[in-house]
């Protein structure tokens, strides 16, 4: 994939995704290193994604991805759910022929899928509780955007940004910040990094938005339906 990750983008983008998911034997890998901007919308469907894979009996891998992606997935405590899991390796006859990787038996696969049904229904808590801190986090960047007039990829700069000065979960700072609105105190530390981050924001010079949305390629040989327009 390449482009930004934004709510314009992944509304095209989304349908392609599930079809190779669809398509696919047993899930997929998203390359994500020339994603240069992906925000809580991009989140939201990544997320989607896995849960969606979860149903199937897939996985969703991120065999790659860019800072922005990475430290996206960092914040919302979320990599771990798309990393590819663990190989049980055979010894002895089924020693790849160059003496390299290890292939899988009958055996290794019964083992995989005991692990895999173990481990679903603590997938399944991670991707609710994931995606349970987003209205949060889309509440406190409306909070941002009203009051301060950004935009909303501004908004989220200073989200990101203040979360990461004052060592605070993102989820947990947004979920402050719309506390702040009904009255609760922010604490002084927090609204200085707050403040910092939106005159930052303020003073950036505007950026044109890039042509055309974020697109899926493809580059496996069995052919499935890609994104609108692609």
């Amino acid at each position: 994939m390449h482009g930004e990750l934004d709510l314009d983008s992944c509304q095209k983008i989304e349908g392609g995704l599930h079809d190779a998911l669809s398509h696919s034997s047993g899930g997929i890998d998203l390359h994500l290193g020339a994603v240069p901007f992906c925000d809580g919308s991009g989140l939201n469907m990544l997320l989607r994604l896995r849960l969606r894979a979860v149903a199937q009996g897939k996985t969703v891998v991120i065999a790659s991805g860019s800072r922005a992606v990475e430290r996206l997935l960092e914040l919302a405590e979320a990599r771990e759910l798309f990393v590819p899991p663990e190989p049980h390796p055979d010894p002895g006859p089924n020693r790849a022929p160059d003496g390299g990787h290890l292939m899988f038996s009958t055996i290794d696969d019964s083992a995989r899928y005991e692990d895999a049904s173990r481990d679903l229904p603590k997938e399944v808590a991670q991707l609710r509780r994931a995606m349970q801190t987003r209205p949060a986090i889309d509440l406190a960047r409306g909070i941002l955007m009203a009051t301060f007039t950004l935009s909303p990829e501004a908004a989220w700069s200073v989200l990101v940004s203040a979360s990461q000065n004052t060592n605070i979960k993102l989820h947990r700072l947004a979920q402050d910040l719309v506390n702040s609105v009904q009255g609760a105190a922010l604490p002084e530390a927090v609204q200085g990094h707050l403040g910092a981050a939106v005159a930052k924001a303020k003073a950036a010079p505007t950026v044109p938005a890039q042509q055309g949305a974020a697109t899926v390629r493809n580059t496996v040989s069995e052919p499935w339906c890609a994104a609108p327009g692609e």
